[in-house]
């Protein structure tokens, strides 16, 4: 396993600083955000350190000059947005994108792009899985032809009243997950997998270890994020209201470290694992978000070596 980190949290620093800082720091991957440049529309999106909406081969050879240069490789590209929005425009337009972000992703070496399968967060569980072939079928055929799999991460997408109840990213547990599945395959078979993250599995109280277990020849890329369950908020609450669970650094948080590298190992797994800091503690200045990079590292290392 590499471990490496998601280049959203360095979102004021040009590509080349990116690089320069993991190559200092001794991180040997870094997962580069690729959202189309603009305004976010949410906290830890918006973060461009590729743009590929006009990626011509001038670019595209100026990037992998620079990966050479700092001797850093990039684990995959990612770019989370949601498709199956219930806006058809909207849909339209975020799946365009995630066809050039999966058509760069060759161009500079890379084999892995990373995102969400979205949710109509107004709809069920079945209504969303009976969208996914229409939309994500042509998403499918495009990375077929890239020479690219696809990381799907399982982060619900539930944090305010706005997204509530459904979320709006339906792959969000095993049961959704051996559904998708059952379509990508068909169409693609090892094309579509998972960007794991325990983190997500921790605060809906599934089993990790016996998620990677299970789904352990679908894992295309890992990212590394602890959660923390706040008890006297859920007491308050319960399970089904918000603001109980509490992105934290890894081995700040309740997610078993050991028990998850555990299971990676006896999946197989020996792909990057990619820090992903969403920790407000350490989000004051530039140098907190570099020291909770390094911190993190520190944590891991006892598991990645």
């Amino acid at each position: 396993m590499q471990l490496g980190f998601v280049s959203a949290i360095l979102g004021d620093l040009t590509l080349e600083e990116v690089l320069a800082f993991a190559a200092d720091e001794g991180f040997p991957c870094v997962e580069l955000m690729c959202w189309p440049p603009g305004k976010a529309d949410r906290r830890y999106a918006g973060v461009t350190h590729l743009d590929v909406s006009d990626f011509t081969e001038e670019k595209a050879g100026r990037v992998r000059d620079l990966v050479a240069l700092h001797g850093v490789r990039v684990s995959g590209l990612g770019y989370y947005p949601n498709p199956l929005d219930a806006d058809a425009a909207h849909r339209q337009t975020v799946v365009e994108h995630l066809k050039k972000v999966i058509r760069a992703a060759p161009r500079i070496g890379v084999n892995v792009v990373n995102t969400f399968v979205g949710r109509d967060h107004t709809k069920g569980v079945s209504a969303n899985l009976a969208a996914v072939p229409e939309v994500w079928l042509p998403v499918v055929s495009e990375a077929k032809a890239a020479g690219v799999r696809v990381g799907i991460e399982h982060c619900p997408m539930l944090f305010s009243d706005d997204e509530w109840p459904g979320g709006k990213n339906v792959a969000s547990s095993p049961a959704v997950w051996r559904e998708l599945f059952r379509t990508f395959d068909a169409a693609a078979e090892g094309v579509v997998g998972l960007n794991f993250d325990p983190s997500h599995l921790v605060w809906q109280f599934i089993d990790c270890g016996r998620a990677v277990r299970e789904f352990g020849k679908y894992l295309v890329h890992v990212h590394a994020k602890d959660e923390r369950i706040d008890r006297d908020r859920l007491y308050e609450v319960g399970a089904l209201g918000l603001g109980w669970h509490i992105p934290k650094l890894p081995g700040l948080g309740d997610v078993r470290w050991g028990e998850f590298f555990a299971a990676l190992t006896d999946a197989g797994y020996s792909g990057p694992v990619c820090v992903e800091v969403e920790d407000r503690a350490y989000e004051e200045s530039l140098a907190d978000r570099r020291r909770a990079l390094r911190q993190s590292r520190k944590f891991l290392e006892q598991f990645v070596g």
